[in-house]
């Protein structure tokens, strides 16, 4: 069962020194977003909107955080937060438009209610998956820190949300990093239709925060005054003293989760009980008592409010929708971005493994960018397990490359945040296959950030990769296809030094986020004479590496070793194009050396089925089908997970099969 009512202290008001000014300005604040509610219920059963999240009965805590805070500092919202975008005065026609999927809302008509942000009222709206904006918020947290501004954020949840993992990580990250981050917990009782009682076996939500060593409190969140003034004091101080504190606001959602599931799982007993407990009307009613307000200001107050919403709402619903533009719908995935000229790349170079010139282009692009921040497991005094990192910490200092604790996704989700106070983040994750653990977070807040509603995402995600080294299913995925796949990110994959380093600095530079993968088994295996100064190469341009008339060799990786050892060893007269980016992909390089050799095949480690290979041959064959001699061949590693053992492995890859097919192609 969830709380009861008749279980809570009664509600008392108490002012504490505050303005009668100050008290009626936040009465105002409270009564607007309910009135707002009750004619969006209005217009849900005239048929005019389609779906509402209603926060009745919740608003104290969005409206008396929201008062708590100083305007500029973000706070990070979900369903029941309208309060938020009220206090913080955002436009109510804008609101109405945006809820409607209008061109004029926040999002150009790509987000529904309150998933969206704008950054200049201080919002970050949130995903559905719930948990994931608490590493955001603990981000923008990081770079207050690293400035020190003295400044907090403040991020919502619900008692349901505190079982995802993204909870706990982020929870974890700030209370190690003392981060000033203020989480809310807006225990409401029931998450959808699941009571407390089936979702957690704690004393309090509160209680959780002992076991991060973090300062906790549980407070009556239909209770104005003590919101505000909670969350007040706790900003003061944690402005002066940067730590995480956890909040527990004990309320109840006098409505359904949204409006279609209904309520009838609730005990009628808690909506009488808590009908006493009314966040307005108790307010009100003090204020009333007080002789701050009469009937007749009520009266005025609730008229001016309604027929503000009412001129709102007619003017929203007035908005044409959206007219479909593929045009402006494909370049809104990612940010814009012209690369700078450069000057010329000096004649100086040095013999670099492919390992040093990916470190020598992360220590540049550190003395480059001087808001480059540098997060993974073990990248700091030990230099990351392939000591990529090594002596970084001594160059730039702790704050700037941050060990961290093993909460992949509270740490994607932290790059996000810092991103949207100007920052860039590179993110290690230590082996490829352990991204899996931040999956929700790049694909769901890095890649669709800026198509969404115009935010940043200047990430990049160094990833590890690739097998041959015998270390079994775990540690050697190429796991590429995955992210290339998913629009709004950028997907790289050097084969050579000299690459590495060009396409690593075009990364760095690049405001939106990039996938760098690096294949581990060519960290010490291949070396190049690489510039010593930084340079770059452009994120989408491919490489013909070797030039033939016979055949196109299509691959990228260790496929283009594999390639160049084949037709060597072969005496093949071939075209090898190294892809370097596989999104962008370079289809004009793609169509020069079909049209060159009129045979293709395509070779990467990943596995066959869904391989980058596959669109490359349907978009060959859609669009020079007529320059073919032969079918487009690809040649990948065996449909299994990647075994341990050595001959197992060699098995699982590509390279044997790939001679006998290259062979075949040729005389079809």
């Amino acid at each position: 069962m969830t709380t009861l009512a008749k279980d809570l202290p009664a509600m008392t008001f108490d002012r504490k020194g505050m303005e009668d000014d100050a008290l009626l300005r936040l009465y105002r604040h409270l009564i607007l977003p309910r009135l707002i509610e009750e004619k969006m219920l209005i217009l849900l059963r005239q048929g005019r909107i389609s779906k509402w999240f209603s926060g009745i009965g919740q608003e104290a805590i969005a409206v008396g955080t929201t008062a708590a805070l100083e305007a500029d500092e973000l706070m990070f919202t979900m369903h029941r937060n309208l309060g938020v975008f009220t206090t913080r005065e955002m436009p109510l026609d804008k609101l109405v438009a945006q809820w409607q999927g209008k061109k004029t809302g926040f999002s150009k008509g790509r987000e529904r209610s309150f998933h969206f942000g704008a950054l200049e009222y201080g919002i970050v709206g949130m995903i559905s998956h719930l948990g994931p904006q608490l590493s955001l918020a603990s981000g923008v947290a990081l770079a207050h820190k690293l400035r020190a501004e003295g400044k907090v954020s403040l991020a919502f949840t619900g008692e349901g949300g505190t079982s995802q993992g993204e909870f706990h990580e982020a929870l974890n990250v700030a209370a190690v990093w003392d981060l000033p981050v203020i989480f809310v917990i807006e225990n409401n009782g029931y998450g959808l239709s699941t009571p407390i009682n089936e979702q957690f076996r704690c004393a309090s939500l509160a209680s959780r925060g002992a076991g991060y060593g973090m300062e906790a409190h549980t407070i009556d969140g239909n209770n104005i005054l003590e919101v505000y003034q909670t969350v007040k004091d706790l900003a003061t101080s944690m402005r002066k003293q940067p730590r995480p504190v956890l909040l527990e606001c004990m309320t109840f959602r006098m409505r359904g989760h949204e409006e279609a599931s209904g309520t009838k799982y609730v005990p009628q007993e808690l909506f009488t009980q808590w009908e006493t407990r009314d966040p307005v009307k108790s307010f009100e009613q003090w204020l009333l008592a007080e002789g701050l307000l009469d009937e007749e200001a009520t009266t005025a107050i609730r008229g001016s409010f309604k027929q503000f919403i009412n001129d709102a709402v007619e003017r929203a619903f007035a908005e044409p929708d959206p007219v479909p533009d593929i045009q402006e719908e494909l370049q809104d995935v990612y940010a814009p971005y012209t690369p700078a000229t450069l000057p010329a790349i000096s004649s100086e170079r040095k013999d670099m493994r492919l390992v040093d010139a990916i470190s020598d282009g992360l220590r540049q692009g550190m003395e480059i960018h001087d808001n480059l921040i540098l997060m993974g497991q073990d990248i700091a005094e030990y230099g990351g397990v392939f000591k990529i990192t090594d002596g970084f910490v001594q160059q730039f200092g702790k704050d700037r490359v941050r060990n961290t604790p093993l909460c992949e996704s509270a740490i994607v989700g932290i790059s996000q945040g810092l991103s949207f106070k100007g920052f860039k983040s590179m993110v290690e994750m230590q082996f490829a296959d352990f991204v899996t653990c931040g999956f929700n977070q790049i694909i769901n807040n890095l890649a669709k950030a800026h198509y969404r509603w115009g935010a940043s995402a200047d990430v990049v995600i160094r990833m590890p990769a690739g097998a041959g080294v015998g270390a079994g299913p775990f540690h050697s995925q190429s796991n590429e296809a995955w992210f290339a796949h998913t629009p709004g990110l950028k997907v790289v994959f050097p084969a050579t030094p000299i690459d590495a380093k060009g396409l690593l600095l075009s990364a760095l530079d690049d405001p939106n986020p990039v996938l760098f993968f690096e294949h581990k088994a060519l960290y010490r295996a291949v070396s190049e004479e690489v510039p010593v100064d930084p340079y770059r190469i452009p994120i989408g341009v491919a490489k013909l590496v070797r030039q033939g008339t016979d055949v196109s060799i299509i691959t990228y990786g260790m496929g283009v070793h594999w390639a160049t050892k084949a037709v060597t060893e072969l005496d093949i007269d071939a075209d090898i194009l190294d892809l370097r980016s596989l999104m962008p992909l370079d289809y004009d390089a793609i169509a020069g050396t079909v049209k060159k050799t009129n045979r293709v095949i395509l070779l990467h480690e990943d596995t066959l089925f869904l391989g980058i290979g596959g669109e490359i041959s349907a978009w060959i064959n859609e669009h020079l089908f007529e320059y073919l001699d032969a079918p487009v061949m690809r040649s990948a590693s065996l449909d299994t997970p990647i075994p341990f053992a050595i001959p197992l492995e060699q098995q699982f890859l590509p390279p044997n099969r790939f001679r006998e097919q290259l062979q075949n192609l040729l005389v079809y």
